[in-house]
């Protein structure tokens, strides 16, 4: 029986990673894009994909999205959630429309594409994968924007876990550390943007600390787990029988992990510390 699987922000990086590795294992992949061009290479990279416009943040994207869908099947295998974005900046001074927009997208987009295609993840054993992250623990500053939106997108699909009638839909999160993808660089481009309308005082608030951030950020592309690994890893989850309900994958997430378990004062003081010392060793660099 053939495995239909939709993936949301396919167009790069992991989803894009995901969606090859799928294909090439049999499944037959919905790819979510946006760009006619991005359609046309991921069609051309590989037979076994169908990339299909969607917004997440669009109804009608999301209707149109499933009516193709629904005209090519009925039953689909997995969902997997990846469309995201994340925004970052100190929060005395992030607007609260981008704060909307991170929201929009990470939380809003994965519940709206959710409850849309339910009615076909009725096979045995369908499953939706979300991809969260090791932000989700909460333990990082200047990004907490990102690690709400995770947290919330856990904690929303864990209810949908427990309340959901369809007893053969298994729902699991994936918390990378950080990973090669372009999301960090526009993270950085998105952030420069916000703070070019803020007054020059509020800048050189946290000027030593956005630098420090904006230079870790951009060195994320090119550090960390590949969108590879990340895509291995949700090929074993879909072949697992009964998979767990979260998984880490990288060294940097299981140590958010363990943060996570020690008392709020201490893990605080912890990040606070350590993000003074390194920082001070970026400006001594």
């Amino acid at each position: 029986m053939e495995k239909y699987v939709l993936i949301t922000g396919a167009s790069s990086g992991l989803g894009k990673a995901t969606a090859l590795a799928l294909a090439e294992e049999g499944y037959k992949v919905f790819a979510g894009v946006r760009k006619q061009q991005d359609k046309e290479l991921l069609e051309s990279l590989q037979k076994n994909i169908t990339a299909i416009f969607l917004d997440v943040t669009s109804d009608e994207s999301v209707n149109c999205a499933f009516e193709t869908v629904f005209g090519i099947t009925k039953n689909l295998f997995a969902l997997i959630n990846n469309a995201g974005i994340a925004v970052g900046g100190p929060v005395e001074f992030l607007p609260v429309d981008i704060l909307k927009k991170q929201f929009d997208i990470n939380v809003f987009g994965a519940i709206r594409v959710a409850q849309k295609f339910l009615p076909l993840l009725n096979q045995e054993n369908s499953r939706i994968i979300n991809i969260s992250s090791m932000a989700s623990y909460g333990i990082f500053p200047f990004v907490s924007p990102y690690c709400a939106s995770k947290r919330t997108l856990d904690m929303f699909f864990n209810s949908l876990l427990i309340e959901n009638k369809n007893k053969n839909l298994k729902i699991i999160s994936i918390k990378p550390g950080v990973v090669s993808t372009p999301i960090w660089n526009k993270s950085v481009d998105a952030c420069e943007q916000t703070f070019e309308h803020v007054s020059q005082d509020c800048r050189d608030k946290y000027e030593k600390e956005l630098l420090f951030l904006a230079e870790n950020a951009r060195k994320n592309t090119q550090k960390g787990l590949k969108p590879e690994d990340i895509a291995n890893l949700i090929k074993k989850v879909l072949e697992k029988k009964n998979p767990k309900l979260s998984y880490n994958i990288g060294k940097d997430s299981y140590f958010a992990r363990i943060m996570s378990f020690l008392p709020q004062h201490m893990s605080n003081f912890i990040v606070k510390t350590g993000l003074k010392t390194r920082i001070k060793a970026n400006v001594k660099s």
